[in-house]
């Protein structure tokens, strides 16, 4: 992989993260079409840490207020969320893997997303924020959020999507859903800190690595503050007609 493939992919990480469209999904078959040879969901794992730090940069105020006060509701309600896509993480890892290296299953991903977003788009608002919301409706949204471990299926769109159905306020759908990324990108990270100081991750090189994740950074930041406004008009529906072609 060289600069210009890591770039690219960045984008493309940071663009397709935030936008229900599915970023795994996106990397894969772009990987395939440059031919990048990179070792399984090493290159992922880096851009994946460079869309986070358009997260913190997007939900800063949010994320100092939970570290200032993390007995609270919110932190709960993550912590739900975040327990049923590490179980589910941890139990299917080597079939994830297997996914990511054949791409086989991207089709039937990004035919699941656009079934998943076309229903949710049209789903009535709801009312619900953290006060509202209960440990069910947090785990449920986790559940979706394991289930798009699979490349070509939407992590945002999984989640943003499960929340409008468990009746979240849209605004409140949107916050969950980016908040919710953090504790699983960085526990993918640590989880696979071996592949990551291995052999594998050092052989795509530092200046491929750091340009991957600069671009997925900046891509991302922009992305994320695009889907908020536009999960305020609800048009995720619109999304499914992509993902779909």
């Amino acid at each position: 992989m060289n600069i210009i493939q890591a770039i690219i992919l960045g984008i493309i990480q940071g663009v397709t993260e935030f936008l229900p469209v599915s970023s795994s999904g996106h990397l894969v078959l772009f990987q395939k079409i440059l031919g990048v040879e990179a070792p399984p969901l090493t290159f992922e794992i880096f851009v994946h840490l460079g869309t986070l730090i358009a997260v913190f940069i997007v939900f800063w105020g949010d994320i100092v207020e939970l570290l200032k006060k993390p007995f609270q509701r919110m932190t709960y309600l993550l912590i739900a969320g975040t327990i049923p896509t590490v179980l589910i993480g941890i139990l299917f890892k080597d079939f994830f893997k297997a996914s990511f290296s054949s791409g086989r299953t991207l089709g039937f991903g990004f035919l699941f997303t656009g079934l998943v977003l076309l229903y949710a788009g049209k789903a009535p608002s709801g009312k619900k924020k953290a006060e509202e919301a209960s440990f069910i409706d947090a785990a449920f949204v986790g559940i979706m959020q394991g289930i798009a471990i699979l490349p070509a299926v939407s992590r945002a769109g999984m989640t943003i999507s499960g929340a409008l159905f468990r009746d979240f306020d849209k605004a409140f759908a949107a916050k969950f859903s980016f908040l919710l990324s953090i504790p699983v990108i960085l526990g993918a990270a640590v989880f696979d800190i071996k592949d990551l100081m291995g052999a594998g991750a050092l052989s795509l090189g530092v200046g491929p690595i750091v340009a991957g994740v600069l671009a997925s950074a900046i891509s991302g930041y922009i992305a994320v503050k695009f889907m908020l406004e536009l999960i305020k008009k609800q048009k995720l529906h619109y999304f499914s007609y992509y993902v779909f072609v």
